[in-house]
């Protein structure tokens, strides 16, 4: 069984800065792309940045220049570099990973629980 485990959200001041971390652990043969994503209350999760398995990000336009995904595939680990962060930057984090658990079985996605960022004003 696979496990996806977010860790690093909490309360921040408005200018401050975060870094996020998540964790995948149990059977897994190989990791694609990384992802982080958001849901604010009250609204639609977005995506924020992702990484693929060669080092090629994307990111939402609304943290770019302030937000950096990286990853440490030795420990199977994609971490989320938040900083200038400001009041809209309020959700919950959640790290979705396409994995496959075996060489002969396909890709699927597996999500986190999520941790939640709180940017006060």
């Amino acid at each position: 069984q696979v496990q996806l485990v977010e860790s690093g959200g909490g309360l921040v001041q408005a200018g401050g800065s975060l870094r996020l971390s998540c964790a995948a652990s149990g059977s897994i043969f190989s990791i694609n792309t990384m992802a982080w994503y958001r849901q604010a209350p009250g609204k639609q999760r977005e995506l924020v940045a992702g990484i693929a398995n060669g080092g090629n990000t994307n990111y939402a336009d609304s943290v770019k220049g302030r937000f950096t995904i990286s990853r440490d595939d030795a420990k199977k680990t994609v971490y989320l570099q938040m900083n200038s962060l400001n009041p809209a930057a309020t959700a919950v984090y959640s790290c979705p990973a396409v994995l496959r658990t075996d060489v002969r079985t396909r890709q699927y996605q597996s999500w986190g629980q999520g941790t939640p960022v709180t940017v006060s004003s």
